[in-house]
């Protein structure tokens, strides 16, 4: 499968290793594409799984409809649906980082019955995070969130007076991303439309503000790993995480490293992946 369609959108998809063995899907996070899943997927489909990485919304020059609200959480959590039906597959092990974290925390709230396993890295559940914004210095920590709602001055400020990305890169390489890493992603940030496509996942939150804080509790088994050099996440709404878990549930800390899990510790994540998706 290299396109997976949901309508009239067409979504780009990396799809490696065994056509029958089980299925990890990994969503991405901002500013990334599923290129950042690259480290893990090579372990993974090694040891035999089939990883499907799409390019989600926005993402996709084949999907990247206009408006804010057509990114709100409903739709996003559809095109994963649709994905998991394409791959043919009853059940797969869902894995997400950063937003792509966010889709999955909602994928598995949802519709608990496509799951053999949740699996996400750096964003808690989504409503220990909404508390977390106001019972903690999440709220601090979370001011970019905020600021991004402004249109046009935060893409003129990312990409830079060339409109390159330079800025953009800069901030990754600063909170930790590979430089390497940093500056594909800005590249790609930097085509015509991209970011504020991706954008629009921020500027989208309000039309979704009132799942958040009333998001489900997860009944599958449950894995989320948390990095304490992470700069947009505090350990607040990751310790509070536990609370919206009714299924098994494991909670990791990763030490001294930053929000870039996947790119900066793939093989210590991928053992905690391997390890869950035997355990269940």
């Amino acid at each position: 499968m290299e396109q997976y369609r949901r309508g009239e959108l067409v979504f780009d998809v990396v799809d490696a290793g065994p056509a029958d063995g089980p299925v990890v899907i990994l969503l991405h996070g901002f500013p990334q594409q599923n290129r950042s899943w690259e480290p893990i997927i090579s372990r993974l489909t090694a040891q035999g799984f089939r990883c499907l990485a799409p390019n989600q919304r926005g993402y996709s020059p084949g999907a990247r409809p206009r408006r804010r609200r057509d990114y709100r959480t409903a739709e996003l959590v559809a095109d994963t649906l649709a994905l998991i039906d394409a791959s043919g597959a009853e059940r797969v092990h869902l894995v997400g980082h950063d937003w792509g974290a966010a889709v999955a925390w909602n994928v598995a709230g949802r519709a608990p019955e496509r799951l053999a396993t949740l699996s996400t890295l750096s964003v808690p559940h989504p409503a220990a995070f909404v508390r977390s914004l106001f019972t903690s210095r999440q709220g601090l920590a979370s001011w970019y969130m905020y600021v991004i709602q402004l249109p046009w001055l935060t893409e003129r400020f990312m990409l830079g007076r060339d409109g390159n990305g330079a800025a953009l890169a800069k901030f990754l390489i600063h909170s930790g991303l590979p430089a390497e890493a940093a500056e594909r992603d800005s590249r790609f940030m930097a085509q015509p439309g991209a970011l504020t496509a991706a954008l629009n996942w921020y500027r989208a939150i309000p039309f979704s503000w009132s799942d958040l804080g009333s998001a489900p509790k997860i009944t599958v088994p449950t894995l989320y790993v948390w990095s304490d050099r992470d700069i947009a996440l505090t350990e607040k709404p990751a310790l509070g995480t536990a609370a919206y878990v009714t299924g098994p549930y494991r909670y990791e800390t990763v030490a001294g490293a930053s929000h870039w899990l996947p790119e900066e510790k793939p093989a210590e994540i991928t053992k905690m992946l391997v390890q869950w998706f035997a355990a269940h």
